[in-house]
């Protein structure tokens, strides 16, 4: 049973979000691979429906730490995002997302192109910071992707002191 001021806890797996894509003309660059603005959007998006699903509240985006582009994504590929909350604070989330791009006329495994972390922060109805539900960690796998959002956290506390 539940405390009277206790968080509620919702299950990392019920904030997973995928977008699927075919690179299409207009989100190429003259060298037809997908510009890196167009996946940037995209990942944001993902985000953001993981975000919303985890706390049920509309929600923004307040930081991207990384985005390393290891591989294009040429003209007619298909580009799977699988966003999903690894780790909460009070008001925000951190959110990963992976791209993976399976490469037209290629029979190889989809390959992962991208890993972004985006902190994302709840709001209420007059667009402050609410209180977000704890994460119920159910595999190992979560309870690690946590720790290692939970040092990520900490670097960025540290670098926004400097």
């Amino acid at each position: 049973m539940s405390q009277p001021n206790e968080r509620p806890r919702r299950a990392a797996s019920l904030s997973k979000a995928n977008q699927v894509h075919i690179v299409m003309p207009m989100d190429v660059n003259a060298s037809y691979h997908l510009f890196g603005g167009r996946l940037m959007e995209w990942i944001d998006v993902v985000a953001a429906v993981a975000a919303k699903r985890h706390c049920h509240s509309e929600v923004l985006t307040a930081a991207v730490d990384h985005l390393s582009f290891l591989a294009p994504a040429n003209l007619g590929d298909t580009v799977e995002l699988v966003g999903r909350v690894t780790y909460v604070g009070n008001t925000s989330m951190e959110v990963c997302v992976e791209t993976w791009v399976e490469y037209f006329g290629s029979e190889h495994d989809a390959k992962l192109v991208n890993r972004a972390y985006l902190t994302m922060v709840a709001l209420d109805d007059n667009g402050k910071p609410t209180q977000v539900p704890m994460l119920d960690l159910q595999t190992e796998q979560e309870k690690r992707d946590f720790e290692e959002g939970r040092q990520r956290r900490e670097v960025r506390k540290r670098l926004k002191m400097q």
